[in-house]
This record gives structure tokens, C-alpha cells and sequence, in this order.
């Protein structure tokens, strides 16, 4: 799934300013390298046979818990299984800080990849959620740009299919545990749950067009 060059995007300035003393700026570009095989050459994600999620933008500490999550097999969807719980080991843990801080750097353009047609009801249940039916507002936790913080993921921008494939997964019992507290059940499980797939459908549509 290679998604073109990155060392373009990459300067000195940059490296300069994300790597701390000690570490090697060729070891980080050969991580990012690595990395951007699935997730695009600015974490932008990629749509192939399988979805790799945009990381351009997310949080640090957020990428850091999926991280410790992923080497601790507490994120078990399949595709999780199959690509990343291998990957995360190639990445020893000192590098993974770096790599979070690179990926919080990159800003490419949305993935635009959602239905047109479902992006005003999908803003109405992100914004308002969807009372009757004990859905919440997804503005709530995720901030009114969607752009995350801390403990809680950035949703402006993501690949239209990597959020539907999660909520419908959450709906289904994966990803159960919380990646920050393992023995507490994961706060997304019950809410996606008690999604409809059309409610899903919207919520993603409209957050793969958010900058």
C-alpha cells in the first residue's frame, strides 16, 4: 500500500525541533518511512484493500496510549491483529514519543471521501447527537472542530471508511477495553452500539470533510 515519498516533507528545521538529544535523525526517518507505507506520505491515511487511518493531526498523548495499546494486543480488531500488533514492534519504545510528536505536526487537506448526500445529518448527531435514541453529541468529547485533545482522538479529516469500519466495530465488541485504563470498558463500545449503520454513515461523511 505505498502512498508516496515522505523525506520531501521532512526538513532539518523540523527534525530539529521533534527529536530530542540523543536520538538519531536517521533512525526517526527510517520509522516514518516505515510508517508511511500504510498511513500516507503526511499520515494523511490511505484507502487500499484495507483502510489506514489519518494520524496527521491527533493528539500526542492520544497517539501514544494506541500505541501502549497496540504492543499490549488491547486493540483487537482484526486488521489490528494483522498489521499492527507486529508493526508496533519494529518501533522500539523510546522512538514512539518522537513518532507521535511527528505525526501531531503533519496538516495535510481532509480525506473527503464521504457521501455529499450525508454530511448535513451527519454535522446534526456530531454536533446535537441524537437525544430520543441516547445518542450523544459527538462535539462533546471530540471538541466543536473535532480536532481532539489529549486522551481523545482528532475525527476532522479521517478516511470515511476507517470511522464507519470502527464504529461498526466498537458495535460489535472489539476494541472493549479502555487503552488507557485496560480494565475499564472502552467509553466508545456502548455509545457505537447504539448507532444505527445510517447514523454511522453520516457521522463519518461528515467528518471526512472537516479541516
Amino acid at each position: 500500500m505505498k502512498a508516496g515519498g515522505l523525506k520531501g516533507a521532512l526538513t532539518a528545521a523540523v527534525l530539529a525541533g521533534l527529536i530530542p538529544a540523543g536520538a538519531h535523525a536517521g533512525e526517526i526517518e527510517d520509522k516514518l518511512e516505515y510508517c508511511k507505507n500504510c498511513h500516507g506520505n503526511q499520515a494523511q491515511g490511505f484507502q487500499g484493500y484495507y483502510t489506514a487511518p489519518r494520524l496527521a493531526g491527533q493528539p500526542v498523548e492520544y497517539l501514544e496510549n494506541q500505541f501502549e495499546a497496540l504492543a499490549k494486543h488491547h486493540r483487537d480488531n482484526p486488521v489490528a491483529q494483522q498489521f499492527m500488533w507486529p508493526a508496533i514492534e519494529g518501533i522500539p519504545h523510546g522512538s514512539r514519543a518522537t513518532l507521535a510528536r511527528q505525526f501531531n505536526a503533519f496538516n495535510p487537506p481532509p480525506a473527503d471521501g464521504g457521501p455529499r448526500h450525508l454530511v448535513s445529518a451527519g454535522r446534526s448527531i456530531y454536533e446535537k447527537g441524537v437525544p430520543n435514541e441516547n445518542v450523544p453529541a459527538c462535539a462533546a468529547c471530540h471538541g466543536e472542530d473535532a480536532h481532539g485533545s489529549n486522551q481523545v482522538p482528532r475525527l476532522a479529516g479521517q478516511m470515511y471508511a476507517y470511522t464507519v469500519e470502527q464504529l461498526d466495530g466498537w458495535g460489535r465488541g472489539y476494541r472493549s477495553k479502555d487503552p488507557v485504563s485496560p480494565g475499564e470498558t472502552n467509553t466508545m463500545k456502548s455509545i457505537a452500539a447504539g448507532m444505527t449503520k445510517d447514523q454511522i454513515r453520516a457521522v463519518a461523511a461528515y467528518l471526512s470533510y472537516q479541516r
